[in-house]
Protein backbone atom coordinates (compact mmCIF):
# COMPACT_ATOMS: atom_id res chain seq x y z
CA UNK A 1 0.00 0.00 0.00
CA UNK A 2 1.10 3.00 -1.07
CA UNK A 3 0.82 6.72 0.93
CA UNK A 4 0.58 9.85 0.46
CA UNK A 5 3.19 12.82 1.63
CA UNK A 6 0.02 13.79 2.77
CA UNK A 7 -1.11 10.54 4.51
CA UNK A 8 2.47 10.46 5.83
CA UNK A 9 2.59 13.56 6.96
CA UNK A 10 -0.86 13.59 8.77
CA UNK A 11 -1.02 10.01 10.12
CA UNK A 12 2.30 10.21 11.56
CA UNK A 13 2.60 9.46 15.33
CA UNK A 14 2.01 13.11 17.09
CA UNK A 15 1.78 15.13 20.49
CA UNK A 16 -1.65 15.73 20.39
CA UNK A 17 -2.60 12.34 18.72
CA UNK A 18 -0.53 10.41 22.33
CA UNK A 19 -2.68 12.49 24.30
CA UNK A 20 -5.72 11.76 22.98
CA UNK A 21 -5.48 8.16 22.66
CA UNK A 22 -4.10 8.00 25.96
CA UNK A 23 -6.87 9.95 27.47
CA UNK A 24 -9.21 7.35 25.31
CA UNK A 25 -7.69 4.34 26.67
CA UNK A 26 -7.90 5.65 30.33
CA UNK A 27 -11.14 6.49 30.24
CA UNK A 28 -12.24 2.47 28.96
CA UNK A 29 -10.15 1.23 31.36
CA UNK A 30 -11.27 3.57 34.45
CA UNK A 31 -8.91 3.96 37.51
CA UNK A 32 -6.31 6.83 36.00
CA UNK A 33 -6.57 10.54 37.11
CA UNK A 34 -6.95 12.12 34.20
CA UNK A 35 -4.69 15.32 34.50
CA UNK A 36 -3.37 15.32 30.85
CA UNK A 37 -6.53 16.67 28.59
CA UNK A 38 -8.63 19.73 27.73
CA UNK A 39 -12.07 18.72 29.04
CA UNK A 40 -13.88 21.02 30.69
CA UNK A 41 -15.05 20.67 34.45
CA UNK A 42 -18.72 19.40 34.84
CA UNK A 43 -20.09 22.27 36.52
CA UNK A 44 -23.53 21.09 37.48
CA UNK A 45 -25.01 24.86 37.10
CA UNK A 46 -23.84 24.64 33.74
CA UNK A 47 -24.86 21.64 32.61
CA UNK A 48 -28.55 22.45 34.01
CA UNK A 49 -28.62 25.34 31.47
CA UNK A 50 -27.75 22.98 28.53
CA UNK A 51 -30.22 20.52 29.68
CA UNK A 52 -32.75 23.41 30.02
CA UNK A 53 -31.33 24.76 26.60
CA UNK A 54 -32.17 20.78 24.92
CA UNK A 55 -35.34 20.43 26.44
CA UNK A 56 -36.32 23.37 25.17
CA UNK A 57 -35.63 22.26 21.79
CA UNK A 58 -37.03 19.01 21.68
CA UNK A 59 -40.85 21.15 23.25
CA UNK A 60 -40.87 23.43 20.19
CA UNK A 61 -42.20 21.63 17.58
CA UNK A 62 -39.92 20.86 14.71
CA UNK A 63 -36.90 22.69 16.17
CA UNK A 64 -34.79 19.49 17.46
CA UNK A 65 -36.04 18.09 13.87
CA UNK A 66 -34.78 20.96 12.27
CA UNK A 67 -30.99 20.74 14.03
CA UNK A 68 -29.95 17.29 14.05
CA UNK A 69 -31.92 16.41 10.50
CA UNK A 70 -31.34 19.33 7.77
CA UNK A 71 -27.64 20.54 6.83
CA UNK A 72 -26.83 24.31 7.58
CA UNK A 73 -25.37 26.53 5.32
CA UNK A 74 -21.56 26.04 5.22
CA UNK A 75 -21.20 28.60 7.20
CA UNK A 76 -22.90 27.28 10.14
CA UNK A 77 -26.20 27.87 11.24
CA UNK A 78 -27.48 31.24 10.63
CA UNK A 79 -29.84 31.90 13.72
CA UNK A 80 -27.05 31.15 16.05
CA UNK A 81 -24.72 33.97 13.59
CA UNK A 82 -27.05 36.54 13.99
CA UNK A 83 -27.10 36.00 17.46
CA UNK A 84 -23.26 36.55 17.83
CA UNK A 85 -23.48 39.30 15.87
CA UNK A 86 -26.06 41.29 17.54
CA UNK A 87 -24.39 40.30 21.16
CA UNK A 88 -20.71 41.30 20.09
CA UNK A 89 -22.00 44.38 18.28
CA UNK A 90 -24.08 45.64 20.97
CA UNK A 91 -21.79 44.58 24.18
CA UNK A 92 -18.40 45.95 22.60
CA UNK A 93 -18.85 47.68 19.69
CA UNK A 94 -18.05 45.03 16.87
CA UNK A 95 -18.58 45.82 13.54
CA UNK A 96 -19.59 43.09 12.18
CA UNK A 97 -22.78 41.44 10.15
CA UNK A 98 -23.29 37.45 9.52
CA UNK A 99 -20.78 37.91 6.77
CA UNK A 100 -17.58 38.42 9.55
CA UNK A 101 -18.86 34.98 11.24
CA UNK A 102 -18.01 31.22 9.95
CA UNK A 103 -18.30 27.91 12.26
CA UNK A 104 -16.98 25.21 12.47
CA UNK A 105 -16.19 21.72 13.74
CA UNK A 106 -14.32 22.50 16.33
CA UNK A 107 -11.34 25.02 17.43
CA UNK A 108 -8.92 21.88 15.82
CA UNK A 109 -10.87 21.72 11.96
CA UNK A 110 -10.38 26.40 12.48
CA UNK A 111 -6.90 25.93 13.46
CA UNK A 112 -6.28 23.24 10.36
CA UNK A 113 -7.85 25.40 7.97
CA UNK A 114 -6.41 28.61 9.17
CA UNK A 115 -2.84 27.59 9.42
CA UNK A 116 -2.83 26.04 5.49
CA UNK A 117 -4.59 29.14 4.24
CA UNK A 118 -1.91 31.33 5.39
CA UNK A 119 1.11 29.40 5.62
CA UNK A 120 2.75 26.77 3.31
CA UNK A 121 3.95 26.96 -0.19
CA UNK A 122 2.90 30.33 -2.24
CA UNK A 123 2.30 30.78 -5.81
CA UNK A 124 4.64 33.49 -6.21
CA UNK A 125 7.20 30.42 -5.41
CA UNK A 126 7.96 31.13 -1.51
CA UNK A 127 6.77 29.00 1.15
CA UNK A 128 5.05 30.94 3.97
CA UNK A 129 5.00 30.20 7.64
CA UNK A 130 2.91 30.79 10.64
CA UNK A 131 4.67 33.00 13.52
CA UNK A 132 4.47 32.05 17.37
CA UNK A 133 5.57 35.09 19.03
CA UNK A 134 5.05 33.48 22.61
CA UNK A 135 5.90 29.79 23.12
CA UNK A 136 4.87 27.44 24.84
CA UNK A 137 1.60 27.19 22.62
CA UNK A 138 -1.23 24.69 21.90
CA UNK A 139 -0.03 20.89 21.63
CA UNK A 140 -2.76 20.89 18.83
CA UNK A 141 -1.10 23.45 16.11
CA UNK A 142 2.31 21.48 16.04
CA UNK A 143 1.16 19.12 13.22
CA UNK A 144 -2.02 20.60 11.41
CA UNK A 145 0.00 21.75 8.61
CA UNK A 146 -0.31 20.05 5.65
CA UNK A 147 3.86 20.66 5.01
CA UNK A 148 6.67 20.46 7.61
CA UNK A 149 7.81 23.43 9.25
CA UNK A 150 4.90 25.61 9.11
CA UNK A 151 6.19 27.41 12.15
CA UNK A 152 8.39 29.70 13.70
CA UNK A 153 8.46 30.79 17.58
CA UNK A 154 10.10 32.99 19.80
CA UNK A 155 11.97 32.08 23.34
CA UNK A 156 9.76 34.39 25.67
CA UNK A 157 11.03 36.54 28.30
CA UNK A 158 10.59 35.02 32.04
CA UNK A 159 9.44 37.33 34.34
CA UNK A 160 9.99 35.59 38.04
CA UNK A 161 7.35 37.12 39.98
CA UNK A 162 8.31 35.72 43.32
CA UNK A 163 10.23 32.61 44.58
CA UNK A 164 7.86 30.23 42.91
CA UNK A 165 5.65 32.34 40.16
CA UNK A 166 6.88 33.16 37.23
CA UNK A 167 5.41 34.58 33.70
CA UNK A 168 5.94 34.54 30.55
CA UNK A 169 5.91 38.25 28.22
CA UNK A 170 6.94 38.39 24.64
CA UNK A 171 10.16 39.40 24.06
CA UNK A 172 9.35 42.09 21.82
CA UNK A 173 13.11 42.77 20.79
CA UNK A 174 13.90 38.72 19.67
CA UNK A 175 10.32 39.11 17.94
CA UNK A 176 10.99 39.59 13.65
CA UNK A 177 8.44 39.67 11.29
CA UNK A 178 10.11 38.63 8.47
CA UNK A 179 8.50 38.51 4.61
CA UNK A 180 8.09 34.95 5.54
CA UNK A 181 5.32 35.29 7.54
CA UNK A 182 1.97 34.50 6.52
CA UNK A 183 -0.07 35.10 10.34
CA UNK A 184 0.84 35.71 13.30
CA UNK A 185 -0.80 33.23 16.00
CA UNK A 186 -1.32 33.86 19.73
CA UNK A 187 -3.92 32.02 22.36
CA UNK A 188 -5.20 34.04 25.00
CA UNK A 189 -5.03 32.65 27.61
CA UNK A 190 -2.32 30.17 26.57
CA UNK A 191 -2.72 26.42 26.30
CA UNK A 192 -0.80 25.08 28.22
CA UNK A 193 -0.01 27.85 30.60
CA UNK A 194 -2.49 29.80 31.68
CA UNK A 195 -0.84 33.46 30.49
CA UNK A 196 -3.06 36.06 29.31
CA UNK A 197 -0.64 38.59 27.20
CA UNK A 198 -1.77 41.88 28.56
CA UNK A 199 -4.01 44.24 26.01
CA UNK A 200 -0.60 46.44 25.26
CA UNK A 201 0.86 43.37 24.20
CA UNK A 202 -2.44 42.82 21.72
CA UNK A 203 -2.31 46.38 20.52
CA UNK A 204 1.92 45.52 20.05
CA UNK A 205 1.23 42.51 17.83
CA UNK A 206 -2.10 43.91 16.13
CA UNK A 207 -0.05 47.12 14.59
CA UNK A 208 3.10 44.89 13.33
CA UNK A 209 0.81 42.41 11.49
CA UNK A 210 -0.87 45.18 10.19
CA UNK A 211 2.32 46.91 9.25
CA UNK A 212 3.18 43.96 7.37
CA UNK A 213 -0.18 42.95 5.55
CA UNK A 214 -0.81 39.87 7.72
CA UNK A 215 -3.34 38.50 10.46
CA UNK A 216 -2.79 38.03 13.55
CA UNK A 217 -5.32 35.54 14.86
CA UNK A 218 -6.19 35.09 18.49
CA UNK A 219 -7.17 31.85 19.66
CA UNK A 220 -10.16 32.69 22.28
CA UNK A 221 -11.29 29.36 23.00
CA UNK A 222 -10.56 30.12 26.73
CA UNK A 223 -11.15 33.88 26.44
CA UNK A 224 -13.57 36.90 27.01
CA UNK A 225 -16.29 37.04 26.53
CA UNK A 226 -17.20 33.46 26.88
CA UNK A 227 -16.11 30.90 28.54
CA UNK A 228 -14.23 33.84 30.21
CA UNK A 229 -11.94 31.64 31.66
CA UNK A 230 -9.89 34.64 32.71
CA UNK A 231 -9.15 35.61 36.16
CA UNK A 232 -7.45 38.96 35.07
CA UNK A 233 -9.30 42.01 33.21
CA UNK A 234 -8.62 42.32 29.19
CA UNK A 235 -10.35 44.01 26.75
CA UNK A 236 -11.73 41.60 23.62
CA UNK A 237 -10.57 42.89 20.39
CA UNK A 238 -11.13 42.49 16.69
CA UNK A 239 -10.81 44.54 13.52
CA UNK A 240 -10.71 43.67 9.88
CA UNK A 241 -6.79 42.32 10.37
CA UNK A 242 -7.75 40.20 13.31
CA UNK A 243 -9.30 36.75 13.24
CA UNK A 244 -10.88 35.77 16.78
CA UNK A 245 -11.21 31.81 17.35
CA UNK A 246 -13.69 30.92 19.88
CA UNK A 247 -15.84 27.98 20.88
CA UNK A 248 -18.26 25.99 22.94
CA UNK A 249 -15.77 23.77 23.85
CA UNK A 250 -14.65 25.20 26.91
CA UNK A 251 -18.12 26.33 28.05
CA UNK A 252 -18.97 22.98 28.47
CA UNK A 253 -20.03 21.31 25.01
CA UNK A 254 -16.84 20.01 23.95
CA UNK A 255 -18.68 17.02 22.31
CA UNK A 256 -20.90 19.52 20.36
CA UNK A 257 -17.64 20.37 18.36
CA UNK A 258 -18.86 23.85 17.63
CA UNK A 259 -15.69 26.93 16.70
CA UNK A 260 -16.47 30.17 15.44
CA UNK A 261 -14.48 32.09 13.25
CA UNK A 262 -14.60 35.98 13.11
CA UNK A 263 -12.98 38.09 10.53
CA UNK A 264 -12.70 39.71 7.45
CA UNK A 265 -15.65 38.36 4.56
CA UNK A 266 -12.71 37.67 2.20
CA UNK A 267 -11.75 35.19 4.94
CA UNK A 268 -15.04 33.59 6.06
CA UNK A 269 -15.39 33.35 2.31
CA UNK A 270 -13.00 30.65 2.16
CA UNK A 271 -13.40 29.53 5.79
CA UNK A 272 -17.05 28.62 4.22
CA UNK A 273 -15.99 27.55 1.48
CA UNK A 274 -13.70 24.89 2.95
CA UNK A 275 -16.56 23.70 4.98
CA UNK A 276 -18.29 22.55 1.91
CA UNK A 277 -15.32 20.80 0.70
CA UNK A 278 -14.49 19.13 3.66
CA UNK A 279 -17.40 18.55 5.56
CA UNK A 280 -20.40 20.01 3.54
CA UNK A 281 -21.65 22.14 6.94
CA UNK A 282 -20.07 22.42 10.25
CA UNK A 283 -22.28 20.34 12.95
CA UNK A 284 -25.38 22.19 13.85
CA UNK A 285 -26.43 21.03 17.60
CA UNK A 286 -24.48 23.01 19.73
CA UNK A 287 -25.28 26.06 17.40
CA UNK A 288 -28.44 25.45 18.08
CA UNK A 289 -28.47 24.75 21.76
CA UNK A 290 -26.60 28.06 22.27
CA UNK A 291 -28.50 30.24 20.19
CA UNK A 292 -31.14 31.48 22.47
CA UNK A 293 -27.86 31.79 25.31
CA UNK A 294 -26.38 34.09 22.92
CA UNK A 295 -29.64 36.40 21.84
CA UNK A 296 -30.30 36.92 25.75
CA UNK A 297 -26.67 37.83 26.66
CA UNK A 298 -26.92 34.76 28.82
CA UNK A 299 -23.99 32.71 27.87
CA UNK A 300 -22.13 36.14 29.19
CA UNK A 301 -23.19 36.45 32.35
CA UNK A 302 -23.51 32.52 32.53
CA UNK A 303 -19.57 32.67 32.05
CA UNK A 304 -18.78 35.85 34.03
CA UNK A 305 -20.91 34.80 37.16
CA UNK A 306 -20.24 30.65 37.58
CA UNK A 307 -17.63 29.50 35.28
CA UNK A 308 -14.67 31.93 35.74
CA UNK A 309 -15.07 31.99 39.39
CA UNK A 310 -15.51 28.16 39.67
CA UNK A 311 -12.03 27.51 37.91
CA UNK A 312 -10.12 30.86 39.98
CA UNK A 313 -11.10 29.08 43.28
CA UNK A 314 -9.97 25.55 41.17
CA UNK A 315 -6.67 27.24 40.03
CA UNK A 316 -6.34 28.76 44.01
CA UNK A 317 -6.58 25.91 45.65
CA UNK A 318 -4.19 23.81 43.26
CA UNK A 319 -1.27 26.08 43.71
CA UNK A 320 -1.72 26.10 47.37
CA UNK A 321 -1.70 21.91 47.31
CA UNK A 322 1.79 22.17 45.00
CA UNK A 323 3.32 25.12 47.06
CA UNK A 324 3.11 22.80 50.41
CA UNK A 325 4.09 19.87 48.47
CA UNK A 326 6.82 20.77 46.71
CA UNK A 327 8.59 22.76 49.20
CA UNK A 328 11.88 22.76 49.07
CA UNK A 329 11.87 21.47 45.31
CA UNK A 330 13.25 24.03 42.79
CA UNK A 331 9.80 24.52 41.42
CA UNK A 332 8.22 27.02 39.50
CA UNK A 333 4.15 27.69 38.58
CA UNK A 334 3.26 30.08 35.92
CA UNK A 335 0.73 32.72 36.99
CA UNK A 336 -2.75 30.92 36.92
CA UNK A 337 -4.33 33.57 34.80
CA UNK A 338 -6.92 31.64 32.92
CA UNK A 339 -8.05 28.54 30.87
CA UNK A 340 -7.77 25.55 33.59
CA UNK A 341 -4.01 24.41 33.33
CA UNK A 342 -0.83 24.81 35.94
CA UNK A 343 2.06 25.06 34.05
CA UNK A 344 4.40 23.73 36.75
CA UNK A 345 8.46 24.03 35.98
CA UNK A 346 10.83 21.91 38.14
CA UNK A 347 14.34 23.73 37.35
CA UNK A 348 17.17 21.32 36.95
CA UNK A 349 14.61 18.20 37.01
CA UNK A 350 17.11 15.19 36.85
CA UNK A 351 14.78 13.74 34.26
CA UNK A 352 12.93 14.50 31.22
CA UNK A 353 9.54 15.56 31.00
CA UNK A 354 8.76 12.59 28.94
CA UNK A 355 10.45 9.85 31.49
CA UNK A 356 8.15 11.74 34.27
CA UNK A 357 5.44 12.04 31.65
CA UNK A 358 5.72 7.98 32.13
CA UNK A 359 6.48 7.48 35.66
CA UNK A 360 3.16 9.27 36.58
CA UNK A 361 1.32 7.14 34.30
CA UNK A 362 2.42 4.15 35.53
CA UNK A 363 1.14 5.58 38.74
CA UNK A 364 -2.16 6.31 37.79
CA UNK A 365 -1.67 9.91 37.06
CA UNK A 366 -1.71 11.27 33.28
CA UNK A 367 -0.68 15.12 32.49
CA UNK A 368 1.16 16.51 29.44
CA UNK A 369 4.81 16.51 28.92
CA UNK A 370 6.19 19.68 28.37
CA UNK A 371 7.79 19.24 25.21
CA UNK A 372 5.16 19.19 22.81
CA UNK A 373 4.46 22.88 23.48
CA UNK A 374 7.20 24.15 21.45
CA UNK A 375 6.11 23.81 17.68
CA UNK A 376 8.28 26.00 15.26
CA UNK A 377 11.45 25.89 18.25
CA UNK A 378 13.80 23.96 17.09
CA UNK A 379 16.62 24.57 19.25
CA UNK A 380 18.47 23.01 22.09
CA UNK A 381 16.42 24.43 25.68
CA UNK A 382 16.61 22.64 28.92
CA UNK A 383 13.56 24.55 29.57
CA UNK A 384 11.17 22.36 27.23
CA UNK A 385 11.57 19.18 28.96
CA UNK A 386 11.39 20.70 32.51
CA UNK A 387 7.45 21.47 32.45
CA UNK A 388 4.62 19.98 32.57
CA UNK A 389 1.09 20.77 32.10
CA UNK A 390 -1.62 19.79 35.07
CA UNK A 391 -5.76 20.40 34.06
CA UNK A 392 -7.12 21.05 37.48
CA UNK A 393 -10.67 20.36 35.93
CA UNK A 394 -11.56 17.15 37.16
CA UNK A 395 -13.47 16.40 40.18
CA UNK A 396 -11.89 17.72 43.33
CA UNK A 397 -10.64 14.23 45.28
CA UNK A 398 -8.85 13.31 41.97
CA UNK A 399 -6.98 16.56 41.46
CA UNK A 400 -5.96 16.46 44.81
CA UNK A 401 -4.56 12.80 44.88
CA UNK A 402 -3.28 13.42 41.78
CA UNK A 403 -1.16 16.32 42.57
CA UNK A 404 0.43 14.61 46.08
CA UNK A 405 1.08 11.22 43.14
CA UNK A 406 3.21 14.46 41.28
CA UNK A 407 4.64 15.92 43.89
CA UNK A 408 6.02 12.59 45.44
CA UNK A 409 7.05 10.92 41.75
CA UNK A 410 8.84 14.67 41.74
CA UNK A 411 10.72 14.03 45.08
CA UNK A 412 11.63 10.78 44.07
CA UNK A 413 13.30 12.02 40.75
CA UNK A 414 15.30 14.48 42.69
CA UNK A 415 16.32 12.30 45.26
CA UNK A 416 17.80 9.48 43.03
CA UNK A 417 19.83 11.91 40.90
Amino acid sequence: MKISKFGQKIAARSGIGQLMDDLGLAAAAGGMIMLGGGNPAHIPAVEARFRGALQKLLDRPGQFERAVGEYDPPGGNRAFVEAMCQLLGERYGWPITPANIALTNGSQSAFFILFNLFAGPCEDGSTRKICLPLAPEYIGYSDVGLVENVFTAARPEIDHLDEHIFKYRVDFDALHITDDIGAVCVSRPTNPTGNVLTDDEIARLGQLTRDRGIPLIIDNAYGAPFPNIIFTEVRPVWDDNTIVCMSLSKLGLPAARTGIIIANEAVIAMISQINAIMSLAPGGLGAAMATEMVRTGEIIELSREVIRPFYQRRAESAVAQLMEELAGIDFHIHKPEGAFFLWLWLRGLPITCGELYERLKARGVLVVPGHYFFPGMDEPWRHKDECIRVNYAPDEPGVRKGLSIIADEVRRAYRQS
